[in-house]
């Protein structure tokens, strides 16, 4: 893999504490909460254009697939373009890139076409992931290595709170006040007549992200060159691939895959499972609006978490994670009304510290090729692709609620990592040309 691999202090500074800039650090917490929001805001979507094109719930997948993809196809190329223009640049490419994505819902909307609103979707992942490129490894330079867990947790957390109050808002916008008629009771000049004024609401939203999106790019491009000393280093593609052959690694990629995969599919399908009668019966705009419940957890958790993994075994909080994540879904499945309702929303508490604590555990002592790894990661992302396509075809055979077992074969995996993952991580070893084998 051609991609970043991390970046050396400065040499005015102490190389073993990374980069002592707070006001960097204030920069790439806000650029979680910006990925974060605008990630979340497809649960919202999803059910709004699975009625306005008549979709099923596999169909309706494909918003996901198409957004999660991005980080399969571009996750590589991404760490490259980092590696060549340095973080502060790469994260305006990247955020440059999203505007675009934003900008393209307004021919989706005025075409009623939604193979336009994937293609949208598309562009504006490509640059949430080349932003993901630039924040995950950047956060942890930022700071001492043996904190490196809790600080990435607390930049999570900011995440978090783009997840949480986005669907809230986008609940209100584009949920709230659907038209008297609906799509199946329509057809030709009149359908697509429909179809383009309820996804106006869509296109206003998607305009308002991209104005903060400029905004924020002006900024960053303010700081271009605060980093100074930033070094990055080279590797082929067949390098970075070697990382999967380090089993800490790999095993934490694969869990990666496996934990967006999971908590997208029960997010993406949250609203249509609250509205079922055997769960809360709630309408579209109602249940749209307990989302941030979902978010909101992993919200509360990564602050906590931030805190419990300064003096808890990482693996270990990961493992009891992934096992109350399992029980909830069990929960959820296996009971009816509030409490199958409300267990499904808490498994976002669970969630929390997943992502942050897999990949800080998998990039343990990669040294300069953290970012490298941040690459490979970013291809893992992809089950967010994956996992909810899957169980949406599952729910077309059987139902949405008994598709719930696909992400609890999700948690299991992630269980059995955190277990395996509570030993420390071996060096790696990386020569002065930055071209040698794995330790």
């Amino acid at each position: 893999m051609t991609g970043v691999a991390g970046a050396e202090a400065p040499a005015s500074g102490d190389a073993a504490h990374g980069y002592d800039a707070p006001d960097l650090r204030v920069f790439v917490f806000a650029l979680f909460f910006i990925f974060g929001g605008i990630t979340s805001l497809n649960d919202v979507i999803i059910p709004k254009l699975k009625e306005l094109f008549t979709l099923s719930n596999f169909q309706a997948s494909l918003v996901q697939v198409w957004f999660f993809i991005a980080y399969a196809v571009i996750g590589i190329p991404g760490a490259k373009l980092v590696r060549r223009v340095g973080y502060m640049r790469g994260a305006v490419a990247g955020l440059v890139t999203m505007i675009a994505g934003c900008l393209l819902f307004i021919p989706a909307s005025r075409t009623a076409t939604f193979a336009v609103f994937l293609l949208a979707y598309f562009v504006l992942a490509s640059g949430v992931v080349i932003v993901q490129v630039v924040a995950n490894p950047l956060i942890s330079l930022l700071g001492r290595p043996d904190t490196a867990h809790s600080r990435l947790t607390f930049a999570q957390a900011f995440n978090s709170l783009g997840t949480t109050i986005f669907p809230y808002f986008g609940a209100i916008l584009i949920l709230g006040g659907l038209a008297a008629v609906t799509a199946t009771q329509l057809s030709g000049v009149a359908l697509d007549a429909y179809r383009t004024n309820e996804t106006r609401a869509i296109v206003h939203g998607y305009l308002g992200i991209a104005a903060a999106l400029a905004i924020v790019a002006a900024a960053v491009w303010l700081f271009r060159n605060r980093l100074t000393g930033e070094r990055h280093d080279v590797s082929s593609f067949a390098q970075g691939l070697a990382l999967l052959k380090r089993t800490r690694f790999g095993f934490g990629a694969a869990c990666i895959f496996l934990y967006v995969g999971a908590e997208v599919a029960i997010g993406s399908f949250l609203v249509g499972n609250l509205t079922q009668p055997t769960m809360l019966g709630l309408s579209s705009e109602a249940a749209g609006k307990l989302i941030p419940f979902y978010w909101g957890g992993a919200l509360v958790g990564r602050f906590v978490g931030s805190g419990v993994l300064r003096i808890l075994n990482p693996g270990k909080v990961l493992a009891f994670s992934a096992a109350g994540a399992i029980v909830l879904v069990l929960v959820a499945i296996g009971t009816t009304g509030t409490s199958a309702g409300y267990a499904l929303l808490a498994v976002g508490l669970m969630n929390s510290i997943m992502f942050p604590t897999i990949f800080s555990l998998a990039c343990e002592r990669l040294g300069r090729r953290t970012t490298d790894g941040s690459g490979i990661i970013n291809v893992a992302i992809a089950g967010g692709a994956m996992i909810p396509a899957l169980y949406g075809k599952i729910a077309d055979v059987v139902s949405l609620r008994l598709a719930l077992f696909l992400p609890i074969a999700c948690y299991a995996v992630i269980l059995a990592y955190g277990l395996y993952a509570r030993r420390p991580a071996p060096e790696v070893a990386v020569p002065d040309d930055s071209h040698g084998s794995l330790a």
